[in-house]
């Protein structure tokens, strides 16, 4: 909890934006080394991935995977500096965190079924600030 403080507390005080991500990544670390799960992602895990805007839209993406296994995203476009992430709605069959500009799922291994979270995204989108949220099933 006190790297979730301290990344606010930079935000806030206007520091830049390679602290908040080094911040986030260390607290992203911390959370994958507890969970004790070997790296094996997924690959092509997202389907029907509809494009964002950073305009207070909410877009819908699909993924895939298999028990026990993992997918791993970055929400960045090429035009786009995303500036905060974050998971709402926690899965109920897995574990979802940030890790960097994007997201790491880890389905339950031993669920079969449908799951779903949500993540939302601040950020500028040529040159103008906004956010979004996905919702993933």
């Amino acid at each position: 909890m006190e790297c979730l403080h301290t990344t606010i507390m930079l935000r806030q005080n206007g520091v830049g934006s390679m602290l908040r991500i080094l911040t986030r990544f260390s607290m992203a670390a911390v959370l994958l080394a507890n969970l004790n799960i070997s790296a094996s992602a997924t690959p092509n895990c997202l389907s029907g991935q509809e494009p964002y805007a950073l305009t207070d839209d909410i877009v819908n993406w699909t993924m895939t995977i298999a028990p026990g296994a993992e997918c791993i995203q970055g929400l960045r476009w090429s035009y786009m500096q995303i500036e905060f992430v974050s998971v709402l709605g926690a899965p109920k069959n897995g574990k979802a965190v940030v890790v960097g500009s994007g997201f790491r799922y880890f389905a339950d291994p031993d669920f079969k079924g449908t799951d779903s979270f949500t993540v939302v995204v601040s950020g500028i989108n040529k040159k103008t600030p906004g956010n979004s949220s996905f919702r993933l099933k």
